[in-house]
């Protein structure tokens, strides 16, 4: 089994990766290791997260032995970086100026590593490695139900609950299954032992804010029934196909109605859904309604082919991207969806029967 990706929660790389100006070579963070049997000038891309997006931070290649090392300028806050071979991947955190070292095999990248050279590191490779573990020996949708694992992973954390193998850990999937769902209670309590503590010793980290937003999401139904009554329209600001960058509350602003959705393209009822959608969109688009969809996927390239097809305004949310729109929305299954008129949230509808008669009220 590959390790699970992460989601990184939407930090943006213009905070993790901004340093000082004019900072001295003694301000770098350092990456080395070993590629056992891998031929000269293999190349491994170091990818860093930029909103959840990863993206390639620096290449390197090895050296006739396997060797390869990387420096890289310190970024503001911890972090959490990948070497990539191909489509394999390794995790590794970064802290200031830590120096951690990745030895590993051609055949083994991803499973038979070693991670070394701080204690974040170490740990990480022990959380990775119990993953794998478990879920060599049964589905990942038992894996996250397992409550003894999620204890023992849970004293891991409470070690360091303000590090960033706390954070790592509260936001693991495997298989894209939630290994700490906020939805249930006890590993809601962990989430949130991990956000007061950031909350306490890291006010500043961009990621403070969105686990105290995870940690909320768990409250029970009714409170988030309350609060869901009483809350505004959050602007999410997300590109689509082309690169354009779309704003909720401009779209809007600039349209009587809007029906926000959220979905999954790959999904199997995607496309009889879609289908709905463009009945409401022939019937009413030229009455004042649009339509703003987020695609939520780890299939980039399957959403770009079948944005391409779409008449109405089409982004991508990755899995591993910052996930506020979701909380602020209260996304809990796909496909969620929203009405919204003269600039307010009017409707939830679950049902997409409904769809139709709910939104010829506010045309």
């Amino acid at each position: 089994m590959k390790i699970p990706h992460l989601i990184t929660c939407g930090i943006s790389a213009a905070i993790l990766l901004l340093s000082a100006a004019g900072c001295s070579d003694s301000n770098r963070w350092n990456l080395t290791g070993n590629v056992k049997d891998a031929p000269e000038n293999t190349a491994l891309i170091v990818e860093a997260s930029q909103n959840g997006r990863w993206y390639p931070l620096d290449t390197v290649k090895t050296d006739a032995k396997g060797d390869f090392k990387l420096s890289h300028e310190a970024a503001a806050h911890p972090g959490i970086y990948r070497l990539r071979m191909d489509d394999k991947i390794i995790y590794f955190p970064i802290d200031s100026i830590d120096a951690v070292s990745i030895n590993t095999t051609m055949t083994g990248f991803d499973t038979d590593f070693h991670l070394s050279g701080t204690a974040d590191a170490e740990m990480m490779a022990a959380v990775d490695k119990r993953l794998m573990e478990a879920a060599s020996k049964r589905p990942s949708s038992e894996v996250v139900r397992d409550s003894l694992l999620k204890r023992e992973l849970g004293r891991k954390l409470l070690a360091n609950p303000s590090g960033i193998v706390a954070y790592y850990i509260v936001n693991k999937q495997i298989d894209g299954h939630k290994l700490f769902d906020p939805a249930d209670k006890f590993d809601n309590r962990i989430i949130g032992a991990v956000a007061n503590a950031y909350a306490n010793s890291r006010p500043n980290d961009p990621r403070t804010d969105y686990l105290r937003k995870l940690f909320i999401s768990g409250r029970p139904a009714a409170v988030r029934s309350v609060e869901a009554q009483e809350i505004q329209m959050f602007d999410i600001r997300l590109f689509d196909r082309k690169g354009k960058e779309h704003s909720l509350i401009e779209v809007a602003k600039n349209h009587k109605t809007v029906i926000l959705n959220f979905t999954t393209y790959s999904a199997p009822e995607s496309t009889p859904f879609n289908n709905e959608l463009h009945k409401i969109w022939k019937q009413y688009g030229s009455s004042g309604l649009t339509i703003y969809q987020v695609s939520v996927s780890d299939e980039e390239p399957f959403w770009r082919s079948a944005a391409a097809n779409l008449p109405w305004i089409s982004v991508y949310q990755s899995t591993a991207s910052d996930a506020t729109p979701l909380l602020n929305y209260n996304v809990a299954v796909l496909p969620t969806t929203y009405i919204i008129s003269d600039g307010e949230i009017k409707e939830r509808i679950d049902d997409i029967t409904r769809l139709n008669t709910a939104v010829s009220k506010y045309l």
